[in-house]
């Protein structure tokens, strides 16, 4: 169940996250109403309230972890809500980010790893 509850909050988070930004920058960059800014900053708040259920109690190693996430879903949001057409590169990177983060999350900890 931790493993499931772990990659559920980070999906969520990254919804939050993500879609909190891209709120701001519709408001901002494509004027589309400073309404939508101020739900960014509500979701981007929510962002805060749910990396912290993560279970690990290490903030910097939840969030270096949720970096990995950030990066793929980024992506993976500019290509289903804004047609982005992503390289190669991109998705290698993603990939990458993704691999490091879950080094992270599921590597043994140093009190199980014996160093």
């Amino acid at each position: 169940m931790t493993t499931a509850r772990i990659i559920v909050l980070f999906l969520l988070a990254a919804v939050a996250e993500i879609g909190g930004a891209w709120l701001i920058w519709q408001a901002v960059r494509e004027n589309r109403g400073w309404w939508l800014a101020l739900l960014g900053i509500v979701a981007l708040g929510a962002y805060g309230f749910i990396a912290a259920l993560q279970p690990d109690a290490q903030f910097g190693r939840v969030l270096a972890a949720y970096g990995g996430v950030f990066v793929a879903g980024s992506l993976a949001w500019g290509i289903v809500v804004d047609g982005f057409k992503p390289t190669t590169w991109d998705y290698v990177g993603s990939a990458v980010a993704l691999v490091g983060a879950a080094i992270i999350v599921f590597a043994p900890s140093a009190d199980t790893a014996g160093t």
